[in-house]
């Protein structure tokens, strides 16, 4: 009896020196109007992304991941707040996001993550080309949880002028490579203080003005040249990406980081091949190609790579994380409209129980598996209905021949977005009411960039515009 106790001690001894699993760092990375289409993976027809193929084949690769709007600034407030956009102030591009808002980066801040920004930003209400975020923005990336940060307001290209938490910094080469090459000193750092991180890249590439060097558009000399150098700055992502995994191994971080990777909208119609593999419409649009695009996550410590079709979007981001490090509830603003996807990791799961709404301006849909209803119009009361999985390309409009359906999905979405207009006029903050927000602007109309002016007009990025006034 006296050894059964003692064997019993010890085990309770060794069980109690199991340490708790390290926090996983995390990073998210997203493109910038790369489309659905536009990967190795899906086979395009001129396009290699051996890196972006490789973390697919080592992860989660989401076949119906979708941005939470067609355009960009809307679904970077969905990442940041797990809300879809309208309910956040940011209902098209260039709008900033309410400082009511609760983030991930405040969250994760508050968790013990040291937390940073790289790229782009247009959450702060600036239109036009990407500039430094002045310090004193009170819509920065620092006013949302981050404490480190190199940002720009918009799209950037080549040799970039960006703003180190404040400071300008006049940085030469490609932009892909410069904010990862940055991120990795921050993680490097942060690695060496043993301290978990909280890293979002938001690249500028592909978006236009499309600018790639000489090498990475080469093997594109058939296609017209904005095409040419769209598909180069794809190559360079892709070489960025696949540096920044290279270096996160060597850091052995790589086991327990976790890395999710997608687009902030559809692929644009004017770039040739077609960049959204086929699908109806592209950036702008609420159909297909104007929502979906690709989405990987990549965590080797616990994830079992697999392909899967069960629908997710960037209002998951936050909500998965959430429930991933068991994080307070109360991090969440309500109502929320993403879901975790820790469920899925893995499981077989294909079917999705919350379906997915969208809001764009005054246009919307409803996401039910496999079931889409397109809004073009809420004022209008204008309503479609398409099954994707017999008629993905959205062709065949259902209202007439399932009118029962049809009517359960627009009393679902005329609920729905009630709440959103109840979110937009105040109600889920504090005191009820919208604190007063900047208006979307071009910085080139703004007096605080003024004084840049005249050593901006040396730089090829800005004089057009400054010239031309917006």
């Amino acid at each position: 009896m006296k050894a059964l106790l003692s064997l019993l001690t010890l085990i309770l001894i060794s069980c109690q020196n199991i340490p708790l699993m390290e926090q996983p760092n995390i990073i998210l990375i997203m493109t910038d109007d790369q489309g659905w289409g536009q990967t190795g993976y899906y086979n395009h027809p001129v396009l290699d992304t051996p890196n972006l193929d490789k973390m697919a084949g080592n992860g989660i690769r989401f076949d119906r991941f979708y941005a939470a709007a067609p355009v960009c600034s809307p679904t970077r407030a969905s990442v940041l707040t797990g809300r879809t956009n309208n309910r956040t102030g940011v209902p098209s591009h260039g709008y900033a996001l309410r400082t009511q808002e609760k983030t991930i980066g405040v969250a994760l801040k508050k968790a013990g993550y040291s937390t940073a920004h790289f790229g782009k930003w247009h959450l702060n209400g600036l239109r036009g080309p990407g500039v430094p975020v002045l310090k004193e923005d009170s819509h920065g990336p620092g006013k949302f949880g981050f404490d480190h940060w190199l940002t720009v307001t918009n799209f950037f290209d080549i040799n970039p002028l960006m703003s180190e938490n404040g400071s300008f910094v006049d940085l030469k080469g490609n932009t892909s490579d410069i904010i990862v090459r940055e991120a990795l000193k921050f993680i490097k750092r942060k690695s060496e203080q043993n301290l978990p991180f909280f890293i979002v890249i938001w690249d500028g590439s592909p978006h236009d003005p499309f600018v790639a060097s000489e090498q990475d558009r080469k093997k594109f000399q058939d296609l017209d040249e904005p095409s040419q150098n769209h598909h180069g700055e794809i190559v360079a992502f892709d070489r960025s990406l696949g540096y920044l995994r290279k270096k996160l191994r060597n850091f052995n971080l790589a086991e327990n980081t976790i890395l999710w990777y997608c687009s902030d909208n559809g692929g644009l119609s004017e770039v040739k091949p077609n960049s959204v593999g086929g699908l109806r419409g592209s950036k702008g649009t609420i159909y297909e190609g104007g929502l979906r695009v690709p989405g990987i996550i990549e965590w080797p410590s616990v994830i079992q790579p697999k392909v899967t079709r069960y629908p997710a979007s960037t209002m998951d981001i936050f909500p998965t994380i959430v429930d991933i490090l068991g994080l307070p509830n109360d991090d969440l603003l309500k109502p929320i409209d993403g879901i975790s996807l820790k469920p899925i990791f893995n499981t077989a799961l294909d079917r999705r129980i919350k379906k997915i709404p969208f809001s764009f301006n005054d246009q919307g849909a409803l996401l039910d598996n496999n079931y889409k209803l397109i809004v073009s119009s809420i004022e209008k009361n204008e309503f479609e209905l398409y099954n994707l999985e017999n008629d993905p390309f959205e062709s065949q409009n259902l209202a007439a021949e399932d009118p029962i359906f049809f009517e359960q999905m627009k009393k679902e979405f005329i609920q729905w977005n009630e709440t959103v207009e109840l979110s937009r006029k105040g109600k889920d903050y504090k005191d009820g009411k919208v604190l007063k927000n900047p208006e979307s602007h071009f910085w080139m109309e703004d007096e605080r960039y003024q004084p840049y002016f005249e050593e901006w007009l040396k730089r090829p990025e800005f004089r057009h515009r400054i010239l031309k006034g917006s």
